[in-house]
């Protein structure tokens, strides 16, 4: 891991209608639009959608790396992330972000670990900790 502080550079351009291209060097580009809750076409990601697949993406890889520090055993792990977006003193901001993860465990393995990790990597992600709210995580640990 290279020392912080660390920097993410991404370019964001559109015209008065239609998509925005976002772009950073390396990977390739989005395209993104209001959401159809704003009038926007849909079928398009949004930044309300980005932030929210931000928040369940960070809570993955935090989980992997946690559970590859702690060498707990693991075959799967989804999460199905939703975002409230509210006016709250006159703000319209996200006032709620619901985890829910299902992690697979291989034959054998320990439910109690795995949630306590779960946790811990709720705790620790970045992104949910970038944010002005706490997220509300619910977990499934299955032993497949």
């Amino acid at each position: 891991m290279q020392a912080y502080p660390h920097r993410y550079v991404v370019e964001a351009a559109g015209e008065a209608e239609g998509s925005v291209l976002v772009r950073s060097e390396g990977l390739p580009p989005l395209t993104t639009a209001a959401p159809p809750q704003y009038g926007g076409p849909g079928g398009q990601w949004s930044p309300e959608t980005l932030l929210v697949a931000a928040a369940a993406d960070c809570f993955i890889l935090t989980f992997r790396a946690i559970a590859t520090m702690s060498k707990l055993p693991w075959r799967r792990l989804a999460c199905d992330a939703e975002g409230i977006l509210d006016r709250r003193d006159g703000v319209v901001r996200f006032t709620e972000l619901r985890l829910r993860a299902r992690l697979a465990l291989p034959p054998g393995g320990d439910v109690e670990r795995a949630r306590r990790l779960l946790e811990k990597a709720e705790a620790a992600c970045l992104v949910t900790n970038s944010l002005a709210l706490r997220p509300t995580l619910t977990t499934e640990v299955a032993v497949e």
